[in-house]
């Protein structure tokens, strides 16, 4: 568990609120710096000693809202903004707890674009950090406060600041520590050096920004080590905007022969990957560290010491920084997702066949009862095996795509149709391609029964060395085999079902969970109902929802309309 309030003991309270505060930034010690409450909501309370605001349940109702809204903002650099905030929750933890969402809303967008959102309880402030990535666009933020249940809940906001950085950086010299939080330990930790705290048995180095005892930095030291291997993780901010490029930091050791520093990545699944690990001690001054970064989905930077004794010494660590170009002038087309997915509208973009002869067709289809369109737009093509064409016994189909870089996380996401098999078994499967090793390995097949419906599937994957994705469909015998249709190939960096990935962009809705933001005026027997599966008349409607084919939701106009022309449909 992340010990926050260790590496916040230095009080919140202290933050530099006097300090002039970039735009888009405010400690709240006198005013709200140009930030204001919305009429039309809640009012943010300014604390009557200064240092944060508030909205509670002591003079508002669960469900209520507070709404502050900035000034015209404009990040034509890359910026980080951190939110130093607590939300508190009445005493029996209800399941409604209060909720602090951060938005933004462009100049030419008539609709505001969720950032960011949080509604765990805590009994200290906390730190949110979000990069912003450049845009000529002018924007105002809106921080929204959603009171939750009981008499005492809470929502406060300690410091709002927007700076002209990655939110991975840090030089350590302010109290929050740029987000940074340590990965408590029984015996070894990371701990704040330099200023007035001199209580380590170790001599401790002089800071390396300020070069003096004035400046801070991050240390750990192996006097209280119990154990071998004995471990400290001092832990970034998780990256919230993808960015590749040179990370680079100062560190400084004493006695390196008995420890060990490496710094790895982490995503959001919790995955590791080492990136660098120093290979000699180095001289006793500070030394510089150059990595190659790339975080194309979120992640975490984490630097890691290892002991192997009491006597293994003190690692020091201060001035993270990063820049998009890269390290040393290496050079390296960053990778495009873009490229390995394809509707098949035009061609087969990147995507090719076994040389042997064409498996796959590519086919257009005029919809009608007994069989839909493409899955893109009804209308336009997809790919057909096992067509009239090309079904023979021993028939095998293969679909190759293009070559995806090794060591990241990719979501491959495809809709797909069967009609007539009989027999289920390698009719449709998905297959990697580890070009290096020649090696293929399964990671997917269909299992349920054909249904003539557009059915999605979703596989997460990653692997060491570059890859391709190969669908092959088998057919065996030609009386056991009929149609497999493949459309609409999508492939993004990430997990699938990553626990970071926020609600779709206002007026899109899948209807999976619920109606997202949508309302109706009225609900009654013209209303529109959220339902699953074939409709409940023949020749009605669709056999399937849009998004993954049968088993989820769709919003449809009353059962007793489906039959009638659309004019005779109050509502329609």
């Amino acid at each position: 568990m992340l010990l926050r309030g260790v590496l916040l003991a230095m009080q919140a309270l202290q933050l530099a609120g006097a300090l002039d505060l970039p735009a888009g930034s405010c400690a709240f010690e006198e005013n709200t710096c140009g930030f204001d409450s919305v009429l039309a909501f809640l009012p943010w309370i300014l604390n009557e000693e200064g240092h944060y605001i508030y909205v509670d349940t002591s003079f508002a109702k669960q469900g209520e809202k507070a709404v502050l809204l900035s000034s015209d903002l404009q990040a034509e650099e890359w910026s980080c903004l951190r939110l130093v905030y607590q939300i508190t929750a009445s005493s029996g933890s209800p399941s409604d707890t209060s909720q602090l969402n951060l938005y933004v809303r462009f100049e030419d967008e008539s609709f505001d674009r969720l950032l960011w959102s949080a509604k765990e309880p805590s009994d200290s402030w906390l730190i949110a950090s979000l990069d912003l990535q450049n845009s000529s666009k002018k924007f105002k933020l809106l921080v929204e406060g959603v009171l939750g249940q009981g008499s005492t809940a809470s929502i406060a906001l300690f410091e709002i600041k927007m700076t002209t950085s990655y939110c991975i950086e840090c030089d350590f010299e302010e109290n929050h520590l740029c987000g940074f939080v340590n990965r408590w330990n029984p015996n070894v930790n990371w701990f704040v050096g330099g200023g007035n705290i001199r209580k380590s048995p170790s001599l401790l180095p002089q800071d390396h920004t300020f070069k003096s005892e004035l400046g801070h930095y991050m240390y750990v030291d192996s006097v209280y080590v119990k154990h071998f291997q004995e471990v400290a993780q001092l832990i970034s901010p998780m990256t919230t905007a993808p960015m590749s490029g040179c990370l680079s930091f100062y560190y400084q050791l004493q006695q390196g022969n008995d420890n060990s520093f490496s710094l790895y990545t982490r995503d959001a699944a919790g995955l590791y990957e080492e990136i660098w690990k120093m290979d000699q001690p180095g001289n006793a001054a500070w030394n510089l560290a150059e990595v190659e970064f790339s975080a194309p989905y979120p992640m975490e930077v984490i630097f890691e010491v290892a002991f192997n004794g009491p006597k293994g010494g003190y690692v020091a660590l201060d001035d993270i920084s990063f820049s998009p170009v890269h390290c040393q002038n290496q050079t390296e087309l960053p990778f495009s997702a873009m490229e390995a997915s394809c509707n098949f509208e035009e061609d087969l973009c990147n995507f090719y066949q076994d040389k042997e002869g064409p498996g796959w067709t590519r086919v257009k289809v005029k919809p009608n009862m007994y069989r839909a369109g493409d899955h893109t737009s009804g209308i336009g093509y997809y790919l057909l095996a096992n067509t009239k064409f090309t079904s023979q016994p021993g028939y095998i189909g293969r679909l190759y795509g293009p070559s995806l870089p090794g060591n990241l996380q990719y979501c491959l996401r495809f809709y797909y149709a069967i009609y007539g098999f009989l027999k289920m078994s390698d009719t449709l499967a998905v297959y990697i391609f580890e070009e290096n090793h020649v090696v293929q390995e399964k990671i997917w097949s269909v299992l349920e029964s054909p249904r003539g419906v557009w059915m999605q599937a979703e596989i997460t994957f990653k692997k060491p060395m570059p890859t391709k994705v190969v669908f092959m469909s088998l057919c065996k015998s030609f009386w056991d085999c009929g149609l497999v249709a493949l459309d609409d190939i999508t492939i993004e960096l990430g997990s699938c079902s990553s626990p970071e990935r926020l609600p779709p962009a206002p007026g899109e809705c899948t209807f999976e969970q619920d109606e997202c933001a949508f309302t109706q005026e009225r609900r009654n027997r013209s209303s529109w109902h959220r339902r699953r599966g074939e409709t409940p008349t023949s020749y009605t409607g669709p056999k399937g929802d849009h998004t993954t084919g049968a088993t989820t939701c769709t919003l449809r106009p009353p059962t007793w309309c489906m039959d009638k022309k659309p004019s005779s449909c109050p509502g329609l």
